[in-house]
């Protein structure tokens, strides 16, 4: 079992940062990857970046160039690092854990969300 505890949403100015946080506890081990996802109302909810076990990073066309993810093995946490945030950013953000238990077998933990407002 793996507990997923987000931080960092709120307000942000159009242009402006701000660094989501995700603190993983429990099973940590077994994580093979984690992800951001977010969702905006009325829309489906969206893969934003992923990082696996290994470090291996991938982002959604739409925020490659100014969103960073990263972790910190020591602290169990995975960030967001998002830069240069657009209105169109506006949405709850969650965290994931992606658990591969066996060939026949996987299981996904999400985060309560953490909700991200940019303004014009």
């Amino acid at each position: 079992q793996v507990q997923l505890v987000e931080s960092g949403g709120g307000l942000v100015q159009a242009g402006g940062s701000l660094r989501l946080s995700c603190a993983a506890s429990g099973s940590t081990f077994r994580i093979n990857a984690m992800a951001w996802y977010r969702q905006a109302p009325g829309k489906q909810r969206e893969l934003v970046a992923g990082i696996t076990s290994g470090g291996d990073t991938d982002y959604a066309d739409s925020v490659k160039g100014r969103f960073t993810i990263s972790r910190d093995n020591a602290k169990n946490t995975v960030y967001l690092q998002m830069n240069s945030l657009t209105p169109e950013d506006s949405a709850v953000y969650f965290c994931n854990a992606y658990i591969l238990s066996s060939l026949a077998s996987s299981n996904n933990y999400w985060g309560q969300g953490t909700q991200v407002t940019v303004s014009s």
